[in-house]
């Protein structure tokens, strides 16, 4: 189904690959420097003229996921950030996949969980449906695993339709998507895993990397870009 997509505002980092809106405004992470900023609430401010509030630094690497639960803000480290950087004792090993959980105000760890089954990851969501639930997406056997934090338990696997499942957003009815190669965000039913809706992004608007709610809509960022999008649904 055609949505009206349109580019809102650059990201104060040139390598934008994740967002996640909240109460306090929109965080965006860097995949260069792992380093997370807040910005002004564009679902209530001037999608042209976005404030930047504040950034904080990370111990998570070539960071792909980001989301918001249990009042600290999540992370997905797919494998270390030596592409862009010399090595940091804490980067994820290669080949694996780490998911931090990080104090919003000073970006300390609160808590580290390998990927389970390892591999790359590209995407999480926190599930607000389900508190002390995370999806987690595994790039290798290119699935999205429900997982039960409070034991680090996988409870459900979805089977992706296409590879380079990027961002995701769990919704009342469903979880939105990003297969980034395939420029397409797919609506999955959370059992089944079968398809409900789904955008196409035409290669005339920024490619789709990290997704966030925004009120009834959609945003995503565009980690080659530096562009925030917006999609009306």
């Amino acid at each position: 189904m055609s949505r009206k997509i349109e580019k809102v505002f650059r990201s104060p980092y040139s390598v934008p690959n994740c967002l996640q809106l909240t109460d306090e405004g929109l965080w965006i992470v860097d995949q260069i420097t792992d380093r997370v900023a807040l910005v002004e609430n564009t679902a209530a401010g001037d999608y042209g003229v976005t404030k930047f509030i504040r950034d904080i630094p990370s111990e998570s690497s070539n960071t792909s996921g980001l989301s918001y639960g249990d009042g600290a803000l999540w992370l997905a480290a797919n494998g270390p950030g030596t592409l862009w950087r010399p090595a940091c004792p804490t980067d994820a090993q290669p080949g694996l996949s780490d998911i931090f959980k990080v104090d919003p105000a000073t970006g300390k760890t609160l808590a580290r969980y390998p990927l389970p089954g390892g591999g790359g990851t590209h995407g999480l969501d926190y599930d607000n449906y389900e508190p002390g639930m995370i999806w987690l997406s595994t790039l290798k056997s290119q699935t999205l695993s429900k997982v039960r934090i409070a034991d680090w338990s996988v409870q459900h696997v979805l089977q992706l339709p296409y590879g380079r499942g990027h961002g995701v957003v769990r919704v009342e009815d469903g979880i939105w998507m990003v297969f980034t190669s395939d420029r397409v965000i797919v609506k999955l039913d959370p059992v089944s895993g079968r398809e409900l809706d789904r955008i196409e992004v035409p290669k005339s608007d920024p490619e789709p990397h990290g997704l966030c709610l925004s009120g009834n809509d959609l945003l995503y960022c565009d980690a080659t870009s530096g562009w925030v999008t917006k999609i009306t649904l």
